[in-house]
């Protein structure tokens, strides 16, 4: 079937139109969440669905992805300074990025096949709250305009207390308190350093690194994180930045 000029202007700008609309209503979801979530529990993440509905498509019926919300009063303190120390020990005071990091893993990845990434504990929640597993310029433009609007709306605690409920542990475990569940048997408040360590050591792959059987480089970042932890001035550090 051949369209005259004007028939395919028109299906154009029809076609343009449900596209702005649907571009605005996934930005009114986005906008939507960064508000309600400034206070109200996260019930699940993006990563979480695209987790889920991967295992569904997959015919992996076994799998189910578990997380239960835990304010920051019933998480250990060690837990939340062991991801800082892990993750990102300036993040009481960037504004949701680190460009010293960010430099440092660009000129890495120019010289090794390696990727080395640099993403604050900011970016880490604005990805796996909203967005979806990936590498490309375009998922991170995303991510940094919603990193932006996290650090301009939620305190520092609310955005370390997000990640801790929503971060990925371990196959089809989320947040720490599932974690400690699941590794520990004990509820994340009672996690011990060490065992807070251990978690936070799998963060960076935690599909291929495991707290339940951890590999002896598991083992070697668990005890770095610990000095770090000692050298940052422990539940002090959380008091004083007031994430605690």
């Amino acid at each position: 079937m051949k369209f005259r000029s004007g028939e395919g202007y028109g299906l154009l700008r029809r076609s343009a139109r449900w596209l702005l609309i649907g571009c605005g209503a996934i930005i009114a979801v986005w906008v939507a969440a960064i508000l309600l979530f400034a206070f109200l529990p996260v019930p699940f993440s993006a990563v979480m669905v695209e987790r889920q509905v991967g295992a569904w498509l997959h015919g992996d019926g076994g799998y189910v992805a578990h997380s239960r919300w835990v304010a920051m009063d019933n998480i250990a303190p060690s837990m939340a300074l062991a991801v800082i120390a892990a993750e990102d020990q300036k993040f009481p005071w960037h504004w949701g990025f680190d460009l010293e990091a960010i430099q440092a893993a660009a000129a890495h990845n120019q010289r090794s096949e390696r990727i080395r990434g640099a993403s604050t504990l900011s970016q880490q929640t604005a990805k796996n709250l909203l967005l979806w597993e990936g590498r490309s310029y375009f998922r991170k433009g995303l991510e940094a305009g919603l990193t932006l609007a996290m650090e301009t709306v939620w305190t520092k605690r609310r955005i370390l207390t997000v990640y801790l409920n929503v971060a990925e542990f371990g196959r089809g475990t989320f947040g720490v308190e599932a974690a400690a569940q699941r590794y520990f048997h004990k509820p994340a408040a009672r996690l011990t350093p060490s065992e807070a360590a251990l978690l936070a050591a799998v963060l960076p792959n935690p599909l291929h690194f495991r707290a339940e059987a951890p590999s002896r480089y598991v083992q070697m970042r668990q005890q770095w994180i610990l000095r770090q932890m000692r050298q940052m001035g422990g539940d002090q550090f959380l008091r004083e930045n007031h994430l605690q």
